[in-house]
């Protein structure tokens, strides 16, 4: 299985086949409109401006399995992101990324990257007190919280996986050296 083999569930009741994708770079995130980190949504914003005409895609998950911090439908969570962070990429259908509800794209970017990149000794008692409080992180590789990122390349290869302590400027080069 590759990354381009799956289908997800795109707003609005539409899909989006990732063989769709084929060529470009993608950042996926898990997110969510209420959540201590949803401010990272200016610069994955940001990024996604700079590099989007060089064939960067942002693919927005929103999550309600984290304290449910993305409580509203898929309407009201497009309507927040375009009017409170001027967002121009999509949000894509709400999920579960982890248990038996799973979005199927998740089971296999956790598996293809089953660790966060390291979020600095300043972020590791956050990111262990974030894992204490999460209750549907239950097994190694599991997703800890919203806005954990997968980045993966051109040919479809999950390159890394970062926490959501990690601000997405911190990993610009990483999408820059993909392009």
């Amino acid at each position: 299985m590759s990354i381009y083999d799956y289908t997800v569930k795109a707003r609005k009741g539409a899909t989006l086949n990732m063989a769709d994708m084929k060529g470009k770079v993608l950042l996926i995130v898990n997110t969510a409109t209420g959540c201590g980190f949803t401010p990272q949504y200016e610069a994955i914003e940001k990024l996604y401006e700079k590099y989007h005409d060089q064939g960067f895609e942002v693919l927005d998950f929103p999550c309600n399995q984290f304290g449910h911090q993305a409580p509203g439908d898929e309407g009201e969570i497009h309507e927040f992101c375009t009017a409170k962070y001027k967002t121009q990429f999509d949000q894509l259908a709400k999920i579960d990324v982890n248990g038996d509800a799973q979005e199927p794209l998740f089971a296999f970017l956790k598996a293809q990257q089953s660790d966060d990149e390291s979020c600095g000794e300043e972020n590791k008692a956050l990111m262990e007190k974030i894992k204490s409080i999460s209750t549907t992180c239950k097994k190694s590789g599991d997703i800890i919280w919203n806005f954990t990122k997968f980045l993966v390349d051109r040919n479809g290869n999950v390159v890394k996986r970062f926490g959501p302590t990690s601000d997405p400027m911190s990993f610009e080069a990483d999408i820059a050296a993909l392009i």
